[in-house]
Protein backbone atom coordinates (compact mmCIF):
# COMPACT_ATOMS: atom_id res chain seq x y z
CA UNK A 1 0.00 0.00 0.00
CA UNK A 2 1.35 3.42 -0.99
CA UNK A 3 1.65 5.78 1.94
CA UNK A 4 1.74 9.39 0.81
CA UNK A 5 -0.46 11.37 3.18
CA UNK A 6 -0.59 15.08 2.36
CA UNK A 7 0.17 17.80 4.86
CA UNK A 8 -3.45 18.93 4.60
CA UNK A 9 -6.68 17.90 2.87
CA UNK A 10 -8.45 20.35 0.52
CA UNK A 11 -11.76 18.46 0.33
CA UNK A 12 -13.31 15.77 2.46
CA UNK A 13 -16.15 13.27 2.08
CA UNK A 14 -17.02 9.86 3.39
CA UNK A 15 -17.28 8.33 -0.07
CA UNK A 16 -15.54 9.66 -3.18
CA UNK A 17 -16.82 8.40 -6.54
CA UNK A 18 -14.40 8.86 -9.43
CA UNK A 19 -16.44 9.03 -12.63
CA UNK A 20 -19.93 10.36 -13.31
CA UNK A 21 -21.48 7.55 -15.34
CA UNK A 22 -24.15 5.30 -13.90
CA UNK A 23 -21.67 3.39 -11.69
CA UNK A 24 -20.19 6.39 -9.93
CA UNK A 25 -23.50 8.21 -9.56
CA UNK A 26 -25.29 5.10 -8.26
CA UNK A 27 -22.56 4.62 -5.66
CA UNK A 28 -22.74 8.26 -4.52
CA UNK A 29 -26.55 8.19 -4.27
CA UNK A 30 -26.64 4.90 -2.37
CA UNK A 31 -23.91 5.98 0.04
CA UNK A 32 -25.69 9.29 0.70
CA UNK A 33 -28.98 7.53 1.34
CA UNK A 34 -27.26 5.35 3.93
CA UNK A 35 -25.93 8.28 5.90
CA UNK A 36 -22.60 9.06 4.24
CA UNK A 37 -21.34 12.30 2.77
CA UNK A 38 -20.56 11.67 -0.92
CA UNK A 39 -18.56 13.50 -3.58
CA UNK A 40 -18.33 12.85 -7.34
CA UNK A 41 -15.15 13.66 -9.28
CA UNK A 42 -15.36 13.92 -13.07
CA UNK A 43 -12.36 14.38 -15.34
CA UNK A 44 -14.22 16.01 -18.25
CA UNK A 45 -16.35 19.14 -18.28
CA UNK A 46 -19.62 17.21 -18.58
CA UNK A 47 -21.21 14.55 -16.37
CA UNK A 48 -23.03 11.41 -17.43
CA UNK A 49 -20.02 9.47 -18.65
CA UNK A 50 -20.12 6.72 -21.23
CA UNK A 51 -23.62 5.84 -19.97
CA UNK A 52 -24.93 8.87 -21.86
CA UNK A 53 -23.40 7.60 -25.12
CA UNK A 54 -25.10 4.22 -24.91
CA UNK A 55 -28.46 3.05 -26.21
CA UNK A 56 -29.56 3.13 -22.57
CA UNK A 57 -30.64 -0.50 -22.38
CA UNK A 58 -30.62 -2.14 -18.94
CA UNK A 59 -30.79 -5.97 -18.84
CA UNK A 60 -32.47 -7.25 -15.66
CA UNK A 61 -33.69 -10.84 -15.46
CA UNK A 62 -36.80 -11.34 -13.30
CA UNK A 63 -37.61 -7.63 -13.01
CA UNK A 64 -40.96 -6.40 -11.70
CA UNK A 65 -41.93 -4.63 -14.94
CA UNK A 66 -41.82 -7.89 -16.87
CA UNK A 67 -43.76 -9.60 -14.09
CA UNK A 68 -46.47 -6.91 -14.33
CA UNK A 69 -46.85 -7.77 -18.02
CA UNK A 70 -47.32 -11.43 -17.21
CA UNK A 71 -43.88 -12.45 -18.51
CA UNK A 72 -42.48 -15.46 -16.70
CA UNK A 73 -38.84 -14.99 -15.72
CA UNK A 74 -36.51 -15.08 -12.73
CA UNK A 75 -32.98 -14.10 -11.70
CA UNK A 76 -32.20 -17.82 -11.51
CA UNK A 77 -33.11 -18.23 -15.19
CA UNK A 78 -30.95 -15.21 -15.99
CA UNK A 79 -28.09 -16.84 -14.11
CA UNK A 80 -28.39 -20.04 -16.16
CA UNK A 81 -28.54 -17.99 -19.38
CA UNK A 82 -25.32 -16.10 -18.64
CA UNK A 83 -23.52 -19.09 -17.16
CA UNK A 84 -24.01 -21.21 -20.25
CA UNK A 85 -23.01 -18.48 -22.66
CA UNK A 86 -20.00 -17.35 -20.59
CA UNK A 87 -18.25 -20.59 -21.63
CA UNK A 88 -16.63 -20.72 -18.17
CA UNK A 89 -14.65 -17.52 -18.84
CA UNK A 90 -16.89 -15.90 -16.25
CA UNK A 91 -17.29 -16.63 -12.56
CA UNK A 92 -20.41 -18.28 -11.15
CA UNK A 93 -20.51 -16.15 -8.02
CA UNK A 94 -20.04 -12.93 -9.99
CA UNK A 95 -22.80 -13.93 -12.41
CA UNK A 96 -25.19 -14.81 -9.62
CA UNK A 97 -24.30 -11.70 -7.63
CA UNK A 98 -25.27 -9.41 -10.48
CA UNK A 99 -28.47 -11.17 -11.52
CA UNK A 100 -29.86 -11.40 -7.96
CA UNK A 101 -29.00 -7.79 -7.11
CA UNK A 102 -29.95 -6.10 -10.39
CA UNK A 103 -33.73 -6.31 -9.67
CA UNK A 104 -33.13 -4.95 -6.16
CA UNK A 105 -30.97 -2.11 -7.45
CA UNK A 106 -33.54 -1.30 -10.13
CA UNK A 107 -36.36 -1.10 -7.59
CA UNK A 108 -34.18 0.92 -5.23
CA UNK A 109 -33.42 3.66 -7.74
CA UNK A 110 -36.99 3.76 -9.00
CA UNK A 111 -38.17 4.33 -5.44
CA UNK A 112 -35.40 6.70 -4.39
CA UNK A 113 -34.59 8.91 -7.39
CA UNK A 114 -37.77 8.61 -9.45
CA UNK A 115 -36.10 6.52 -12.15
CA UNK A 116 -38.81 5.55 -14.64
CA UNK A 117 -38.15 2.33 -16.53
CA UNK A 118 -40.24 0.32 -18.97
CA UNK A 119 -39.92 -2.95 -20.85
CA UNK A 120 -38.65 -2.65 -24.42
CA UNK A 121 -41.47 -4.58 -26.02
CA UNK A 122 -40.69 -7.43 -28.42
CA UNK A 123 -36.94 -7.13 -27.74
CA UNK A 124 -35.54 -10.66 -27.32
CA UNK A 125 -32.39 -11.84 -25.62
CA UNK A 126 -29.54 -12.27 -28.08
CA UNK A 127 -29.83 -16.04 -27.91
CA UNK A 128 -33.59 -16.35 -27.79
CA UNK A 129 -34.43 -19.46 -29.76
CA UNK A 130 -30.97 -20.88 -29.08
CA UNK A 131 -31.00 -21.08 -25.28
CA UNK A 132 -33.68 -22.54 -23.03
CA UNK A 133 -33.15 -19.73 -20.51
CA UNK A 134 -33.61 -16.87 -22.95
CA UNK A 135 -36.80 -14.83 -23.20
CA UNK A 136 -38.69 -13.28 -26.10
CA UNK A 137 -39.02 -9.98 -24.20
CA UNK A 138 -38.98 -8.55 -20.71
CA UNK A 139 -35.35 -8.37 -19.60
CA UNK A 140 -34.42 -5.36 -21.69
CA UNK A 141 -35.57 -2.10 -20.11
CA UNK A 142 -35.23 1.55 -21.04
CA UNK A 143 -36.08 4.85 -19.42
CA UNK A 144 -39.16 6.94 -20.04
CA UNK A 145 -38.21 10.33 -21.55
CA UNK A 146 -36.47 12.55 -18.99
CA UNK A 147 -37.23 16.31 -18.84
CA UNK A 148 -33.69 17.70 -18.89
CA UNK A 149 -34.80 21.22 -17.96
CA UNK A 150 -35.19 19.90 -14.40
CA UNK A 151 -31.38 19.67 -14.24
CA UNK A 152 -31.16 23.45 -14.02
CA UNK A 153 -27.63 24.74 -14.59
CA UNK A 154 -26.49 21.16 -15.11
CA UNK A 155 -28.71 20.71 -18.18
CA UNK A 156 -25.97 21.79 -20.57
CA UNK A 157 -23.31 20.10 -18.45
CA UNK A 158 -24.94 16.67 -18.68
CA UNK A 159 -23.72 14.73 -21.67
CA UNK A 160 -25.82 13.71 -24.68
CA UNK A 161 -24.71 11.63 -27.67
CA UNK A 162 -24.83 11.02 -31.40
CA UNK A 163 -27.61 8.48 -30.78
CA UNK A 164 -31.18 9.60 -31.64
CA UNK A 165 -31.82 10.40 -27.98
CA UNK A 166 -35.15 12.05 -28.75
CA UNK A 167 -36.62 8.60 -29.47
CA UNK A 168 -37.34 5.57 -27.32
CA UNK A 169 -36.80 2.05 -28.57
CA UNK A 170 -40.57 1.77 -28.88
CA UNK A 171 -40.64 4.84 -31.13
CA UNK A 172 -37.96 3.40 -33.38
CA UNK A 173 -39.13 -0.18 -33.63
CA UNK A 174 -42.86 0.42 -33.97
CA UNK A 175 -41.94 1.91 -37.35
CA UNK A 176 -39.79 -1.04 -38.41
CA UNK A 177 -36.51 -0.38 -36.63
CA UNK A 178 -33.28 1.18 -37.81
CA UNK A 179 -33.65 -0.20 -41.32
CA UNK A 180 -36.85 1.83 -41.66
CA UNK A 181 -35.57 5.04 -40.13
CA UNK A 182 -37.29 7.09 -42.81
CA UNK A 183 -40.63 5.93 -41.37
CA UNK A 184 -39.89 7.16 -37.86
CA UNK A 185 -42.10 9.79 -36.30
CA UNK A 186 -39.68 12.68 -36.63
CA UNK A 187 -42.35 15.11 -35.48
CA UNK A 188 -42.37 13.35 -32.11
CA UNK A 189 -38.58 13.38 -32.09
CA UNK A 190 -38.45 17.10 -32.89
CA UNK A 191 -40.95 17.86 -30.14
CA UNK A 192 -38.85 15.96 -27.60
CA UNK A 193 -35.62 17.62 -28.71
CA UNK A 194 -37.26 21.04 -28.52
CA UNK A 195 -38.36 20.32 -24.96
CA UNK A 196 -35.05 18.53 -24.27
CA UNK A 197 -36.74 15.33 -23.20
CA UNK A 198 -33.98 12.75 -23.27
CA UNK A 199 -34.29 9.04 -24.02
CA UNK A 200 -31.80 6.18 -24.44
CA UNK A 201 -28.46 6.55 -22.65
CA UNK A 202 -28.71 10.32 -22.44
CA UNK A 203 -31.97 9.93 -20.52
CA UNK A 204 -30.65 7.17 -18.28
CA UNK A 205 -27.62 9.25 -17.29
CA UNK A 206 -29.81 12.30 -16.69
CA UNK A 207 -32.03 10.44 -14.19
CA UNK A 208 -28.97 9.61 -12.08
CA UNK A 209 -27.52 13.11 -12.40
CA UNK A 210 -30.85 14.44 -11.12
CA UNK A 211 -30.70 11.99 -8.22
CA UNK A 212 -27.30 13.39 -7.24
CA UNK A 213 -28.45 16.99 -7.59
CA UNK A 214 -31.58 16.41 -5.50
CA UNK A 215 -29.37 15.19 -2.65
CA UNK A 216 -26.98 18.10 -2.86
CA UNK A 217 -24.08 15.76 -3.60
CA UNK A 218 -21.24 17.87 -5.03
CA UNK A 219 -20.00 17.04 -8.54
CA UNK A 220 -16.54 18.41 -9.30
CA UNK A 221 -15.89 18.55 -13.06
CA UNK A 222 -12.52 19.11 -14.68
CA UNK A 223 -11.04 17.09 -11.82
CA UNK A 224 -8.51 14.50 -12.96
CA UNK A 225 -7.82 11.82 -10.37
CA UNK A 226 -4.04 11.30 -10.51
CA UNK A 227 -3.34 8.81 -7.73
CA UNK A 228 -4.89 7.13 -4.73
CA UNK A 229 -3.63 7.96 -1.27
CA UNK A 230 -3.12 5.33 1.39
CA UNK A 231 -2.19 5.38 5.06
CA UNK A 232 -0.32 2.10 5.03
CA UNK A 233 -3.35 -0.10 5.60
CA UNK A 234 -6.16 1.30 3.43
CA UNK A 235 -7.04 3.80 0.73
CA UNK A 236 -7.94 7.09 2.40
CA UNK A 237 -8.12 9.60 -0.43
CA UNK A 238 -7.11 10.73 -3.88
CA UNK A 239 -4.84 13.37 -5.39
CA UNK A 240 -6.64 15.35 -8.07
CA UNK A 241 -5.40 17.94 -10.53
CA UNK A 242 -7.75 20.73 -11.54
CA UNK A 243 -7.00 24.11 -13.05
CA UNK A 244 -3.29 23.37 -13.00
CA UNK A 245 -3.07 22.67 -9.28
CA UNK A 246 -3.26 19.71 -6.93
CA UNK A 247 -6.24 19.02 -4.71
CA UNK A 248 -6.05 16.41 -1.98
CA UNK A 249 -9.43 14.79 -1.37
CA UNK A 250 -9.96 12.77 1.78
CA UNK A 251 -12.25 9.73 1.68
CA UNK A 252 -13.15 8.72 5.22
CA UNK A 253 -14.82 5.47 4.22
CA UNK A 254 -13.83 4.65 0.67
CA UNK A 255 -13.10 5.51 -2.96
CA UNK A 256 -15.16 4.09 -5.83
CA UNK A 257 -13.41 3.90 -9.22
CA UNK A 258 -16.02 4.14 -11.98
CA UNK A 259 -14.12 5.61 -14.92
CA UNK A 260 -15.15 3.12 -17.62
CA UNK A 261 -12.32 1.44 -19.51
CA UNK A 262 -9.29 2.03 -21.73
CA UNK A 263 -10.78 2.21 -25.21
CA UNK A 264 -8.91 5.37 -26.24
CA UNK A 265 -5.54 4.00 -25.14
CA UNK A 266 -4.11 2.09 -28.11
CA UNK A 267 -1.30 0.58 -26.06
CA UNK A 268 -3.76 -0.96 -23.61
CA UNK A 269 -6.09 -2.02 -26.43
CA UNK A 270 -3.20 -4.04 -27.83
CA UNK A 271 -1.60 -5.36 -24.66
CA UNK A 272 -4.68 -5.98 -22.52
CA UNK A 273 -7.44 -6.38 -25.07
CA UNK A 274 -5.49 -7.63 -28.08
CA UNK A 275 -7.27 -5.15 -30.34
CA UNK A 276 -5.09 -3.49 -32.97
CA UNK A 277 -5.59 0.18 -33.93
CA UNK A 278 -9.05 0.45 -32.47
CA UNK A 279 -11.30 3.26 -33.60
CA UNK A 280 -13.62 4.56 -30.91
CA UNK A 281 -16.94 6.28 -30.37
CA UNK A 282 -16.09 7.39 -26.81
CA UNK A 283 -14.34 10.52 -25.61
CA UNK A 284 -10.59 10.72 -25.07
CA UNK A 285 -10.65 10.48 -21.26
CA UNK A 286 -11.64 6.80 -21.48
CA UNK A 287 -8.01 5.70 -21.46
CA UNK A 288 -7.41 3.26 -18.61
CA UNK A 289 -7.46 5.48 -15.54
CA UNK A 290 -8.86 2.55 -13.55
CA UNK A 291 -5.57 0.69 -13.97
CA UNK A 292 -3.43 3.79 -13.46
CA UNK A 293 -5.18 4.52 -10.17
CA UNK A 294 -5.63 1.02 -8.75
CA UNK A 295 -2.43 -0.58 -10.01
CA UNK A 296 -0.03 1.12 -7.57
CA UNK A 297 -2.09 -0.11 -4.59
CA UNK A 298 -1.92 -3.71 -5.78
CA UNK A 299 -5.25 -4.22 -7.53
CA UNK A 300 -5.59 -7.39 -9.56
CA UNK A 301 -6.59 -7.38 -13.24
CA UNK A 302 -8.67 -10.02 -15.00
CA UNK A 303 -9.73 -10.38 -18.62
CA UNK A 304 -12.25 -12.28 -20.72
CA UNK A 305 -12.52 -12.67 -24.53
CA UNK A 306 -12.63 -9.45 -26.51
CA UNK A 307 -15.75 -7.89 -27.96
CA UNK A 308 -14.63 -6.91 -31.45
CA UNK A 309 -16.78 -4.43 -33.32
CA UNK A 310 -16.52 -2.97 -36.80
CA UNK A 311 -17.10 0.53 -38.03
CA UNK A 312 -16.07 3.28 -40.42
CA UNK A 313 -15.79 7.04 -40.65
CA UNK A 314 -17.98 9.12 -42.96
CA UNK A 315 -15.76 11.85 -44.44
CA UNK A 316 -16.44 15.23 -42.89
CA UNK A 317 -18.16 13.96 -39.74
CA UNK A 318 -16.51 14.89 -36.44
CA UNK A 319 -17.16 14.13 -32.79
CA UNK A 320 -17.42 16.63 -29.94
CA UNK A 321 -13.61 16.79 -29.73
CA UNK A 322 -13.21 17.61 -33.43
CA UNK A 323 -11.92 14.15 -34.31
CA UNK A 324 -13.31 11.78 -36.97
CA UNK A 325 -16.66 10.40 -35.85
CA UNK A 326 -16.85 6.63 -35.92
CA UNK A 327 -20.04 4.96 -37.06
CA UNK A 328 -20.80 1.42 -35.94
CA UNK A 329 -21.52 -1.14 -38.66
CA UNK A 330 -23.56 -3.53 -36.50
CA UNK A 331 -26.96 -2.61 -37.92
CA UNK A 332 -25.80 -1.66 -41.40
CA UNK A 333 -24.24 -4.99 -42.31
CA UNK A 334 -27.28 -7.02 -41.25
CA UNK A 335 -29.70 -5.32 -43.66
CA UNK A 336 -30.94 -6.90 -46.88
CA UNK A 337 -28.85 -6.47 -50.06
CA UNK A 338 -25.66 -6.31 -47.99
CA UNK A 339 -22.71 -8.65 -47.41
CA UNK A 340 -19.23 -8.45 -45.91
CA UNK A 341 -16.25 -10.09 -47.63
CA UNK A 342 -12.53 -10.62 -47.06
CA UNK A 343 -9.60 -10.25 -49.50
CA UNK A 344 -10.62 -13.43 -51.29
CA UNK A 345 -14.07 -12.03 -51.89
CA UNK A 346 -15.59 -14.57 -49.51
CA UNK A 347 -18.15 -14.13 -46.79
CA UNK A 348 -16.95 -15.47 -43.45
CA UNK A 349 -19.86 -15.27 -41.03
CA UNK A 350 -23.39 -14.24 -40.15
CA UNK A 351 -23.31 -10.48 -40.71
CA UNK A 352 -26.63 -10.00 -38.93
CA UNK A 353 -25.50 -11.52 -35.63
CA UNK A 354 -22.40 -9.73 -34.41
CA UNK A 355 -21.72 -12.22 -31.60
CA UNK A 356 -20.90 -14.85 -34.21
CA UNK A 357 -19.52 -12.60 -36.90
CA UNK A 358 -17.07 -10.45 -34.96
CA UNK A 359 -15.18 -13.37 -33.44
CA UNK A 360 -14.16 -14.36 -36.96
CA UNK A 361 -12.46 -11.00 -37.53
CA UNK A 362 -9.58 -11.73 -35.17
CA UNK A 363 -9.07 -15.32 -36.29
CA UNK A 364 -5.41 -16.00 -37.11
CA UNK A 365 -4.26 -18.41 -39.81
CA UNK A 366 -1.21 -19.94 -38.19
CA UNK A 367 -0.04 -21.34 -41.51
CA UNK A 368 0.82 -17.93 -42.92
CA UNK A 369 0.45 -15.69 -39.85
CA UNK A 370 -2.32 -13.52 -41.22
CA UNK A 371 -5.80 -12.42 -40.27
CA UNK A 372 -7.60 -14.02 -43.22
CA UNK A 373 -10.78 -12.04 -42.60
CA UNK A 374 -9.23 -8.66 -41.96
CA UNK A 375 -9.27 -6.21 -43.60
CA UNK A 376 -12.81 -6.67 -44.85
CA UNK A 377 -15.38 -4.70 -46.80
CA UNK A 378 -19.13 -4.20 -46.65
CA UNK A 379 -20.67 -4.50 -50.12
CA UNK A 380 -24.10 -3.02 -50.93
CA UNK A 381 -26.15 -2.47 -54.05
CA UNK A 382 -28.35 0.48 -54.95
CA UNK A 383 -31.41 -1.10 -53.35
CA UNK A 384 -29.82 -0.30 -49.99
CA UNK A 385 -29.28 3.30 -51.06
CA UNK A 386 -32.93 3.54 -52.10
CA UNK A 387 -34.48 1.94 -49.01
CA UNK A 388 -32.20 2.00 -45.98
CA UNK A 389 -29.87 4.31 -44.09
CA UNK A 390 -26.16 3.61 -44.34
CA UNK A 391 -25.03 4.97 -40.97
CA UNK A 392 -25.89 8.68 -41.20
CA UNK A 393 -26.49 8.64 -44.98
CA UNK A 394 -30.20 8.60 -45.66
CA UNK A 395 -31.94 7.25 -48.78
CA UNK A 396 -31.87 9.91 -51.46
CA UNK A 397 -28.80 11.67 -50.09
CA UNK A 398 -25.66 11.91 -52.19
CA UNK A 399 -22.98 9.35 -51.43
CA UNK A 400 -20.11 11.27 -49.74
CA UNK A 401 -16.87 11.68 -51.67
CA UNK A 402 -14.14 9.58 -50.12
CA UNK A 403 -16.43 7.00 -48.52
CA UNK A 404 -15.24 3.73 -50.02
CA UNK A 405 -15.58 3.13 -53.75
CA UNK A 406 -18.39 2.87 -56.29
CA UNK A 407 -18.59 0.83 -59.49
CA UNK A 408 -21.17 -0.26 -62.04
CA UNK A 409 -20.06 -3.88 -61.96
CA UNK A 410 -18.89 -6.34 -59.36
CA UNK A 411 -15.68 -6.96 -61.30
CA UNK A 412 -14.81 -3.25 -61.34
CA UNK A 413 -15.68 -2.94 -57.65
CA UNK A 414 -13.38 -5.84 -56.78
CA UNK A 415 -10.53 -4.26 -58.74
CA UNK A 416 -10.90 -0.94 -56.95
CA UNK A 417 -10.68 -2.48 -53.47
CA UNK A 418 -8.11 -5.15 -54.26
CA UNK A 419 -10.40 -8.12 -53.67
CA UNK A 420 -10.30 -11.30 -55.78
CA UNK A 421 -12.83 -10.61 -58.54
CA UNK A 422 -13.68 -14.25 -59.28
CA UNK A 423 -14.16 -14.97 -55.60
CA UNK A 424 -16.39 -11.96 -55.09
CA UNK A 425 -18.56 -12.78 -58.13
CA UNK A 426 -18.95 -16.40 -57.04
CA UNK A 427 -19.84 -15.31 -53.52
CA UNK A 428 -22.50 -12.85 -54.66
CA UNK A 429 -23.95 -15.24 -57.24
CA UNK A 430 -24.35 -17.96 -54.61
CA UNK A 431 -25.62 -15.53 -51.97
CA UNK A 432 -28.23 -14.12 -54.34
CA UNK A 433 -29.70 -17.52 -55.23
CA UNK A 434 -30.31 -18.34 -51.59
CA UNK A 435 -31.28 -14.80 -50.53
CA UNK A 436 -34.15 -14.84 -53.03
CA UNK A 437 -35.50 -17.78 -51.04
CA UNK A 438 -34.77 -16.12 -47.68
CA UNK A 439 -32.10 -18.66 -46.83
CA UNK A 440 -28.43 -18.64 -45.88
CA UNK A 441 -27.32 -22.27 -45.68
CA UNK A 442 -23.68 -21.28 -45.14
CA UNK A 443 -24.00 -19.00 -42.09
CA UNK A 444 -27.73 -19.08 -41.18
CA UNK A 445 -28.21 -15.34 -41.34
CA UNK A 446 -31.67 -14.24 -40.30
CA UNK A 447 -32.31 -17.15 -37.92
CA UNK A 448 -31.79 -15.20 -34.68
CA UNK A 449 -34.90 -13.26 -33.63
CA UNK A 450 -32.62 -10.59 -32.16
CA UNK A 451 -31.06 -10.06 -35.62
CA UNK A 452 -34.47 -9.40 -37.09
CA UNK A 453 -35.32 -6.98 -34.28
CA UNK A 454 -32.02 -5.09 -34.32
CA UNK A 455 -30.97 -4.79 -37.96
CA UNK A 456 -33.58 -6.46 -40.16
CA UNK A 457 -36.37 -4.97 -42.21
CA UNK A 458 -39.58 -6.63 -40.96
CA UNK A 459 -41.36 -5.54 -44.13
CA UNK A 460 -38.86 -7.30 -46.41
CA UNK A 461 -39.86 -10.80 -47.48
CA UNK A 462 -39.15 -13.65 -47.25
CA UNK A 463 -36.34 -12.90 -44.76
CA UNK A 464 -35.87 -9.53 -43.00
CA UNK A 465 -32.06 -9.89 -43.05
CA UNK A 466 -31.52 -11.24 -46.57
CA UNK A 467 -31.81 -9.69 -50.01
CA UNK A 468 -29.87 -10.20 -53.27
CA UNK A 469 -27.28 -7.73 -54.54
CA UNK A 470 -28.31 -7.17 -58.13
CA UNK A 471 -28.82 -3.47 -58.80
CA UNK A 472 -25.87 -1.25 -59.79
CA UNK A 473 -24.07 0.89 -58.94
CA UNK A 474 -22.44 -1.08 -56.15
CA UNK A 475 -20.59 0.40 -53.18
CA UNK A 476 -17.79 -1.01 -51.02
CA UNK A 477 -16.59 0.48 -47.72
CA UNK A 478 -13.63 -0.89 -45.79
CA UNK A 479 -14.48 -1.77 -42.19
CA UNK A 480 -12.07 -1.22 -39.34
CA UNK A 481 -11.97 -2.48 -35.77
CA UNK A 482 -13.94 -0.17 -33.54
CA UNK A 483 -14.81 0.06 -29.90
CA UNK A 484 -18.35 0.53 -28.73
CA UNK A 485 -19.18 2.31 -25.50
CA UNK A 486 -16.15 1.48 -23.40
CA UNK A 487 -16.91 -2.24 -22.96
CA UNK A 488 -13.49 -3.81 -22.25
CA UNK A 489 -12.10 -7.31 -22.13
CA UNK A 490 -9.95 -6.45 -19.10
CA UNK A 491 -10.78 -4.73 -15.84
CA UNK A 492 -10.26 -4.67 -12.10
CA UNK A 493 -11.19 -7.79 -10.20
CA UNK A 494 -13.69 -7.21 -7.38
CA UNK A 495 -15.51 -9.27 -4.78
CA UNK A 496 -19.30 -9.48 -4.41
CA UNK A 497 -19.37 -6.18 -2.49
CA UNK A 498 -17.45 -4.53 -5.34
CA UNK A 499 -14.29 -4.15 -3.26
CA UNK A 500 -11.14 -4.20 -5.40
CA UNK A 501 -9.15 -7.40 -4.94
CA UNK A 502 -5.36 -7.52 -4.60
CA UNK A 503 -3.00 -10.11 -6.02
CA UNK A 504 -3.17 -11.83 -2.65
CA UNK A 505 -6.91 -12.37 -3.32
CA UNK A 506 -7.82 -10.15 -0.39
CA UNK A 507 -9.94 -6.97 -0.56
CA UNK A 508 -8.05 -3.69 -0.70
CA UNK A 509 -9.56 -1.79 2.19
CA UNK A 510 -11.24 1.45 1.21
CA UNK A 511 -11.19 0.77 -2.55
CA UNK A 512 -14.23 -0.15 -4.68
CA UNK A 513 -14.89 -0.30 -8.42
CA UNK A 514 -18.01 -0.19 -10.56
CA UNK A 515 -19.20 -0.55 -14.14
CA UNK A 516 -16.79 -1.03 -17.01
CA UNK A 517 -13.82 -0.38 -14.73
CA UNK A 518 -14.56 -3.88 -13.40
CA UNK A 519 -13.57 -7.12 -15.16
CA UNK A 520 -16.57 -8.68 -16.92
CA UNK A 521 -16.64 -11.81 -14.80
CA UNK A 522 -20.46 -11.77 -14.94
CA UNK A 523 -20.45 -12.35 -18.69
CA UNK A 524 -17.26 -14.13 -19.67
CA UNK A 525 -17.37 -14.86 -23.40
CA UNK A 526 -20.86 -13.46 -23.91
CA UNK A 527 -22.03 -9.91 -24.37
CA UNK A 528 -25.70 -9.06 -24.09
CA UNK A 529 -26.98 -5.56 -24.72
CA UNK A 530 -28.06 -3.90 -21.49
CA UNK A 531 -25.65 -5.75 -19.22
CA UNK A 532 -23.08 -2.94 -19.07
CA UNK A 533 -25.60 -0.42 -17.76
CA UNK A 534 -27.06 -3.03 -15.41
CA UNK A 535 -23.57 -3.80 -14.09
CA UNK A 536 -22.85 -0.12 -13.45
CA UNK A 537 -26.13 0.45 -11.64
CA UNK A 538 -25.76 -2.73 -9.58
CA UNK A 539 -22.08 -2.28 -8.74
CA UNK A 540 -22.69 1.27 -7.57
CA UNK A 541 -25.60 0.11 -5.44
CA UNK A 542 -23.53 -2.68 -3.85
CA UNK A 543 -20.48 -0.48 -3.25
CA UNK A 544 -22.61 2.29 -1.75
CA UNK A 545 -24.21 -0.15 0.66
CA UNK A 546 -21.04 -1.92 1.75
CA UNK A 547 -18.93 1.21 2.23
CA UNK A 548 -21.57 2.51 4.65
CA UNK A 549 -21.79 -0.72 6.63
CA UNK A 550 -25.07 -1.86 5.06
CA UNK A 551 -23.87 -4.79 2.98
CA UNK A 552 -26.50 -6.86 1.19
CA UNK A 553 -26.90 -10.52 2.12
CA UNK A 554 -28.97 -11.52 -0.93
CA UNK A 555 -26.05 -13.37 -2.54
CA UNK A 556 -25.35 -15.51 0.51
CA UNK A 557 -29.02 -16.51 0.67
CA UNK A 558 -29.13 -17.42 -3.01
CA UNK A 559 -25.85 -19.36 -2.88
CA UNK A 560 -27.22 -21.40 0.02
CA UNK A 561 -30.52 -21.99 -1.78
CA UNK A 562 -28.85 -23.14 -4.98
CA UNK A 563 -26.11 -25.09 -3.22
CA UNK A 564 -23.27 -23.37 -5.07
Amino acid sequence: MIQNLPAKWDLEADVVAIGSGIGGLAAAITAHDHGAKALVLERSDQVGGVTALSMGEVWVAGNHHAHALGIEDSPESGFRYLKRLSMDYGDDVAILNTVVHAPAALKYFEDKIGLKMQVIRDCPDYYYGHSNNSVAEGRMLEVAPFPAETLGEWQSRTRVSQMPYGMTHHDMFEAGGVANMMKWNFGRMAERLTKDERCLGAGLAAYFVKGVLDRGIPMQTGANAEELIGDGSRVVGVRVTTGGRDLFVKANRGVVIAVSSYERNQNLNKTLGQQLELGSMVFSTINGANFRLAGPVGARIARVPDITSLGFVVPGEEDEEGKPLWRGALQTIGQPHTIVVNRKGKRFGNEAFYRQFYYTIDMIDGGNQTHPNFPCWVIIDSQVREKYPFASIMPGQDWPNGLGVTADSIADLAGKIGVDAHGLKATIDSFNIHAEKGEDPEFHRGTHPWSVWMCGDPFHKPNPNLGPLVKPPFHAVELRRMGGTGIPSAGLLTDHHCRAIGWDDKPIEGLYAAGNSVARMETGAVMQSGISNARGMTHGYLAGRHVTGNASDLLEKEVARLGL
